[in-house]
């Protein structure tokens, strides 16, 4: 059996060199200081983690929520499988639940009246429209709870969210909608960076249906400079929340908040936290642009060992100031049996940031290697063989 290998990185002046850029100062000397009882900060390009309070706590998302929903449509129209002049009708159900009647968040669409698509979208996301997302679930599943079991989730697994649990597609109460603010921030990262012409929507300022015009529900759009979007929510059983997003000087930061008991609470703590962000932090270059990283250890190979480099730099967001440590090593697991292709991915570079995993990103075979003799595989099979021994020698104690 393959075992979880933890290898220090190898090359050891570039990550002194990083070790070094980040020391110096008082450790808690710039900590950010927030109320919010889950929270998380994040940059977009590198996925580094500022920020974290309860992250991987699952909480009601609310209307943040509408963000799974939406990357599934917006996934479905990448694939071709749906378009955007495709029109779905607004059902009783949906005009019930989530239209007029309702007293809730709307896009107002009339009841068995057939909505183009690109309308429910821009309904879902500028509105918070909870029929807007009934009816996209409806015109794509047949009903909502399928969507919602057979749509969403099956697509949070594919993008890598393992908590999220949903009940239905607007985000109302449900026992079953359950999400974290970390995978939040990872739908959100990926609603930014691949989908970028759907992600427009979100910072667009009003949307007018059935005669109705309504403002963006996102107090972030005309408080803070640079701010683009994306989600506000609340609901009884979860509070308040947010998911925000910003770019300055060329750096995009996340947000996401979740858990406060007054709407102008969430929306001065996230507008604080990005600031905070903006203003502590700088983007720092770990390992240049398929610069070797490290090795990993090769089973029945020609060689020993293989060569590991990442294919985009990799970087992190460390403080201006220079007040924390980093630790980067390579995850696999291994060791890696021959042959192995060039460019075959291996496993990840994770650096951490005291306790929390700051970033993680893929890294790939440097160079091919070939399957060893039969004495080579006989020789590190024998040795695999007194590995596991051991390991299940400690398991015991």
């Amino acid at each position: 059996m393959a075992a979880l290998l933890v290898a220090a990185v190898a090359c050891g002046g570039a990550v002194y060199a990083a070790n070094n850029s980040v020391q110096g100062g008082k450790k808690d000397e710039h900590a950010f200081d927030g109320d919010a009882p889950t929270a998380i900060l994040m940059e977009a390009t590198s996925g580094s983690i500022l920020f974290e309070k309860n992250a991987d706590e699952l909480r009601p998302p609310s209307s943040m929520m509408k963000l799974m929903t939406v990357e599934v449509v917006f996934n479905a129209i990448k694939e071709g499988k749906v378009k955007l002049t495709d029109e779905f009708r607004i059902s009783e159900g949906a005009w019930r639940r989530g239209g007029a009647p309702s007293g809730g968040s709307t896009m107002f669409a009339a009841i068995n009246s057939k909505v183009p698509v690109d309308d429910l979208l821009h309904g879902a996301i500028i509105q918070s429209g909870n029929d807007s997302c009934i009816a996209l679930a409806e015109g794509m599943a047949g009903n909502e709870r399928m969507f919602a079991n057979d749509y969403m989730t099956k697509r949070a697994r594919e993008l890598g969210l393992t908590k999220s649990t949903f009940g239905n597609a607007s985000g109302l109460p449900d026992p079953n909608n359950k999400m974290t603010v970390r995978e939040l921030a990872k739908l959100a990262r990926h609603l930014i960076l691949d989908f970028p012409e759907f992600y427009k929507l979100f910072n667009e300022r009003e949307f007018t249906w059935n005669k109705i015009r309504q403002q963006n529900r996102n107090p972030l759009l005309n408080s803070l400079n640079g701010a683009d979007g994306l989600k506000t929510g609340y609901t009884k059983e979860g509070g308040y929340g947010m998911v925000g997003s910003a770019v300055q000087n060329g750096i995009r930061l996340i947000v996401v908040i979740n858990g406060l008991d007054d709407p102008d609470d969430r929306a001065q703590e996230a507008k604080k936290m990005l600031e905070w962000g903006f203003r502590n932090f700088e983007a720092r270059t770990l390992f240049a642009e398929k610069q070797f990283v490290g090795y990993a250890k090769v089973f029945g190979g020609e060689s020993r060992s293989v060569k590991l480099a990442s294919r985009e730099p990799i970087k992190v967001m460390v403080p201006k100031t220079g007040s924390e440590k980093l630790i980067a090593r390579i995850v696999y697991s291994g060791p890696v049996r021959a042959p192995i292709k060039e460019g075959q991915q291996v496993g990840v570079v994770r650096v951490w940031r005291g306790a929390n995993v700051a970033m993680e990103t893929p890294v790939y075979a440097a160079e091919a290697v070939g399957a060893g003799s039969t004495i080579r595989r006989a020789i590190d099979g024998a040795s695999e063989l007194v590995v596991g021994m051991f390991r299940a020698s400690a398991e015991k104690l």
